[in-house]
């Protein structure tokens, strides 16, 4: 494929990947906050004197976006690359403020008390909108809106290498046969997100929080993400019908999706709260609960 893929990540549950053809550098997602100068270090090792040209961001997430402020410290004249929904999102007060709570509370987790907060430093350089193209060097990246995961999420693919930069709309995935699904905003949206990409060839899918899947893995993957997806709301649909307590269809779903590498990086409070997001989610959307404001 004739380009690296280097894992930066400084922390299990980080999202963090370095591309590199060997004269355009691109960081893929960026991690927490309270790693973003680790991953920092870790890029200027793998580049030496060279510079940083991109970060793409994924979504809004702080486990994917907040690093880019540290990121950028190192590196000032690295282009941020995120969705126009996600830009937006970035400029309020309010949701950085959420931002920092949440990073705040998961450093404390992992034993991290103290570290400098940039997080008002977040900002956007190239704001994108799905059919724009990014050319960085010698690749081309073409942008996807796939909502789902939030609103914002968006990938990048390369048609000339046919690699994938995916999202969590897409699911996360432990590399063997193993997905998990993360619609947080939307169940059909994440379905027609999915089909959208398994429309288009595709080699190699670089998936958040795991790394680059080889061929076999990568279709595996996708068709695994859309039948994971329709089968965790087929059953939590079941359940919600049954008169099952909400509490109980959450356990159901970490006791059988919680394990091996997923629960190595995806932290109990995360999936928990995901969880509970999703079977609202799905009792809203297919079962037609009214929304409380």
């Amino acid at each position: 494929m004739d380009v690296r893929i280097i894992d930066v990540r400084e922390q299990k549950g980080d999202s963090a990947f370095l591309l590199d053809d060997g004269k355009t550098a691109i960081l893929y997602d960026s991690g927490f906050a309270f790693t973003g100068n680790a991953v920092a270090e870790k890029i200027k090792k793998a580049l030496g004197d060279r510079e940083l040209d991109y970060i793409f961001l994924t979504h809004s997430h702080y486990d994917h976006a907040l690093g880019s402020c540290y990121v950028k410290r190192a590196y000032p004249n690295a282009k941020v690359v995120a969705g126009s929904y996600a830009t937006k999102i970035f400029a309020k007060d309010s949701a950085k403020a959420v931002m920092r709570d949440l990073d705040k509370k998961f450093a404390t987790k992992c034993g991290v008390e103290d570290y400098e907060d940039l997080i008002d430093e977040l900002r956007v350089d190239i704001a994108v909108d799905d059919g724009d193209e990014i050319k960085a060097g010698s690749m081309t990246f073409r942008v996807f809106s796939l909502p789902g995961h939030t609103k914002c999420s968006v990938g990048y693919y390369c048609e000339e290498k046919k690699l994938l930069l995916g999202c969590e709309t897409l699911g996360v995935s432990d590399g063997v046969d193993g997905v998990v699904p993360a619609y947080l905003v939307g169940y059909e949206m994440t379905l027609k997100s999915i089909q959208r990409m398994q429309q288009i060839e595709i080699d190699r899918v670089l998936v958040p929080h795991y790394g680059l899947l080889d061929c076999e893995q990568t279709k595996t993957y996708l068709n695994l993400s859309k039948t994971v997806a329709q089968e965790v709301a087929e059953t939590v649909v079941k359940q919600l019908e049954s008169g099952m307590e909400k509490s109980n269809i959450i356990k159901h779903y970490i006791d059988k999706y919680w394990k091996g590498y997923i629960k190595e990086v995806y932290p109990i409070d995360a999936i928990t709260l995901n969880t509970s997001i999703m079977v609202d989610l799905l009792e809203r959307e297919l079962l037609g609960k009214p929304t409380v404001d």
